[in-house]
This record gives C-alpha cells, sequence and structure tokens, in this order.
C-alpha cells in the first residue's frame, strides 16, 4: 500500500484552487516535477493545511509552472 495521493486531472485541480482562493484561504506548491505537481491547501485564518491535492496532468504542470502559491497571481 502506497502513501501517495491520487492524482486529479487538471480541471478539477484549478477549479478547487479557484474556489479555495475565492473563499479567502490559500494555497502552496510543496512539490514540482516535470511529471507533476503537489499543493498544500491552508485554511485563511491561521494558514494550517488542510488538504493536498495531486496532479500529472501536463496542463496544470504548465498552468503552475513558476507559481509558488495562491500569492503569486494568475
Amino acid at each position: 500500500m502506497t502513501n501517495e495521493l491520487p492524482a486529479i486531472p487538471a480541471a478539477d485541480l484549478l477549479e478547487r484552487l479557484r474556489r479555495w482562493e475565492e473563499s479567502g484561504a490559500t494555497w502552496h506548491v510543496l512539490t514540482r516535477s516535470e511529471r507533476g505537481v503537489t499543493v498544500s491547501l491552508c485554511r485563511c485564518d491561521d494558514g494550517e493545511e488542510v488538504e493536498r491535492l495531486r496532479t500529472d496532468d501536463p496542463v496544470a504542470v504548465a498552468l503552475l509552472h513558476g507559481r509558488t502559491g495562491s500569492d503569486d497571481g494568475d
């Protein structure tokens, strides 16, 4: 059994990040490689991590290229 997060499609990841930001919370890129990205969703009040999302979708990897988190802007 592996502890690796299941990969989600780019559209799902990007929609989750958009909704997360709209609610006033933040997200941060934890790991990045040519094969995928793992993102931490954090609470807006104290920055505590709530959930991690992972994608290996090339579209999401390209769209998040160079970004470190929600504070980077679009």
